[in-house]
Formats: structure tokens, sequence, C-alpha cells
């Protein structure tokens, strides 16, 4: 902690709390706790399925659609903080209120799942947005990853201590029900993430900002209409944005196709817990590796890296047969799960003009949204051509060749660009 400043500490122990939510509501525990309500109340295993799938394309395509013009709007000055703060209680309050949800009402459940993912993921988009406040361009790849590192760290705790209660629930050893159990990790989840935010509240403020005129949001839309027309002008930024495009698609289907993966092989419901636990302990030390390894030889290249494990992975997930694959498949992508994501903010952070950086980061937001939607149309669509899932997991690949050869074409950055410098070339 002695090598950071209070503020990048302070922005990177978010991700120590926030990471709470990404593996126990959005991954782990909520998903098994949904598909049990629907079973209870008689849905099917596929409409259930269906209407989870459903959700996520709705909010994703909200904060897709928001993102870059609440973005633009908090460029503003001290704007920022409170969208940040806006998004932040109605994740944290959602979070909390799917514990006393009745078990059978699957379609509650859905809603404040919906309402909770709208906060937990809009309060990122003003948290990446931080970045260019704490930390300056040369420390950027170290901050980033440090907090993914601190995150992958972090969730491990209250996910452990959710899986302790669920397991002796199970057996008998705890005088509540399982159900209750899951409610109980919902609460965890909510209290950790709220004790560890407190320090950016305290500490992180909006630095770079831009001087709010009569008629901000009029303003806002006209700023963003300009930049629309003059991204391509940012050709850095712009080559980048389509590579990340494509191979962070990649990753997403990865990690979220991991618990079918593991449900096709016969897992339990408790191994695949375990399992994924395993891989945010793993994920962690790679994740601040990544950060190292980026100081000695670039960003770039060390994205080159992630890229190129992703594409082992995809292949080794083509031959996937037994458990033992899966758990090899699992610590090969935690390998580079965390590092992947963390440099392509902080290079992303470095390409972006630090006054505008939260419309940036909106747009971000948006390639990183849309991004999740091709990867599974491909999986799916060449497992139903072919017959074989295993041929849809392998076809994931392409994407990750096409952000390869896009990225290589991405000029290293120096220096972000200001709006005035970009317009008058």
């Amino acid at each position: 902690m002695k090598n950071f400043t209070k503020e990048e500490n302070s922005w990177a122990l978010y991700d120590w709390g926030s990471s709470a939510y990404s593996i126990i509501i959005t991954t782990a525990v909520f998903p098994l706790f949904y598909k049990s309500s629907a079973t209870a109340a008689g849905i099917n295993a596929a409409d259930s399925t269906a209407y989870l799938g459903y959700t996520i394309a709705i909010f994703t395509f909200i904060l897709a659609m928001i993102g870059p013009i609440l973005g633009t709007i908090a460029d503003y000055r001290g704007m920022k903080k409170k969208f940040f703060t806006f998004f932040y209680i109605l994740g944290v309050t959602f979070t909390a209120l799917l514990a006393f949800v009745p078990f059978e009402n699957w379609l509650l459940l859905l809603i404040f799942y919906t309402i909770a993912a709208l906060g937990a993921t809009g309060a990122n988009v003003f948290y990446d947005g931080f970045i260019v406040d704490v930390t300056t361009n040369k420390r950027m790849h170290k901050v980033s990853s440090r907090g993914y590192s601190l995150g992958y760290i972090g969730s491990t705790i209250p996910f452990l201590i959710s899986i302790i209660i669920i397991v002796l629930t199970q057996k008998g050893l705890i005088p509540v029900s399982v159900t209750n159990a899951s409610r109980i990790a919902f609460l965890i989840t909510a209290i950790w993430w709220v004790a560890f935010s407190i320090p950016l509240f305290k500490n992180v403020q909006q630095i770079h900002y831009i001087e709010r005129d009569g008629k901000p949001i009029v303003q806002s839309f006209k700023r963003l209409g300009k930049t629309f027309k003059e991204i391509r002008q940012y050709k850095a930024l712009f080559l980048f944005l389509l590579a990340y495009f494509f191979y962070i698609d990649g990753v997403g289907t990865v990690i979220n196709m991991s618990t079918a993966y593991g449900t096709d092989l016969g897992l339990s419901a408790t191994s695949l817990l375990i399992v994924l636990f395993a891989t945010q302990v793993v994920a962690a030390p790679f994740a601040l590796l990544y950060g190292r390894l980026a100081g000695k030889f670039s960003e770039k290249k060390m994205l080159y890296v992630g890229i190129i494990v992703y594409i082992i992975v995809c292949t080794y997930a083509f031959f996937l047969e037994t458990v033992v694959d899966f758990w090899i498949l699992a610590m090969l992508v935690a390998t580079s799960q965390g590092g992947i994501q963390a440099l392509s903010r902080s290079y992303f952070g470095k390409l972006v003009p630090k006054e505008n950086s939260n419309e940036f980061f909106g747009f971000y937001n948006i390639f990183g949204k849309f991004a999740s939607i091709i990867g599974p149309l491909l999986v799916g669509l060449t497992a139903q051509l072919t017959g074989k899932s295993n041929y849809g997991v392998f076809s994931l690949v392409i994407l990750f060749i096409i952000g390869f050869i896009l990225l290589s074409r991405v000029p290293e950055p120096t220096t972000s660009p200001s709006v005035d410098e970009v317009s008058a070339t």
C-alpha cells in the first residue's frame, strides 16, 4: 500500500468491495438461486434460462444507450461523483433487497436483479473514468492492474463465507434453509460493497473536467454529436475500440459460459462454486503480474499475450471431456482474465482526452456491452450448424484473431490528447 498514493489506494479498494457483486450476484449464487426459484414456481429449465438471458440483454442495452450520454454530462465539474453515487446507491440497495424477495416470485427477482445490475455496471462506468483523476499516464497500468487484483482477492472473502454457509446448511450443520443461506450471501455482498466504498467517497475527487455553461444538458448532447462525427480523428482510440470490441467479446463469452461448461460435465452446484472460488484466487496475482510486465514490456505486448492465452483456452475447450479438463481450463482463464481487462482499461485511459474521460469511457462501455452479444450468437449458431457445442466454443478463436490484428494497428500512446489538439488536426 505504501507504493501507492492515498487516492490510488482508495480507488483500487472500491474494486475490492464491488467485485463481491460480480462473483456472488452475476456469476455464482444468484443464478443458482434464481433457477431454483423458477423451478419451484413451475417454470421449465429452458424458459427460465431464456428469461434470464432476456433480462441481461435488457439492462445491457439500456446501459449501452445511456452510457455515453451520462458520461458526457458527468465530464462537467462536480458531476462525476454525483452520477457515480446515484448508480452506486441503486446497485447496493437492490442487491440487499434481493434477500427479501419471496422465493417463488422469480419475476420480482429478475426485476430487482435488473435494477441492481444497472446500478452496479452504471457505477463502474464512472469508477473507470476516475482512473484519470487518481493517477498519471505512467502509473496507470500499475494502478488499473492493482484494482483488478484487489477485486479478485477481496471478492474471495465474502464468496468463501457464502460458500461455507451454503455448504454447512446443506449438511444440516446450520439451522437455516438453503434458500435463506443464499439470501444471507446477498446481504453479505451489499455490506462488503458498502464498507470498502468509503475510502473512494472520502479521498477521490474529479480533477479533470469541463466548466459548466448555461445549458449543460443541451451542450452535452452537442458535444456527444461532435464526438461521433470526429471520433475517426482519434485514430489510435478508434482502432483500439474496434480491437477491444472483438477480443473482449471472446473474454466475456468464456466467462459467462463457464457455469454452463461445468454443468454439462456433471459438476454439482457446490463443485462449481469451488472452481469459481479457485479461479478468483489464481486470477489475483496474475492481474498484478500483468501490470508489472506491462511496465517492462508495454501494455500492448501484454494484451497480445492475453489474447494468445485465450486462443489456447478456446482450442483446449474444443477437446474438453473431463472434470479435470474443466479445472485446467478454469486455471488457464484465471491467468489472463484480470490482466487483459485491467490493461485494456489503462491503455484506453492513456488514449482518451482527460477532460472528456467520462464521455469516452461511455463509448468504452458501449463497445464492451454490445460486444457481449456477438460471442454467444457465434457459439450458438456454430453449435447448431455442426451439432457439437465444442465447435461453438472453438469458433471464438475468430474474435480473438480479429482483435489481435486490429490491436497491432494501434499506435503506442504517449500522452492523452486534448479535445482542442484533436480538433486542430
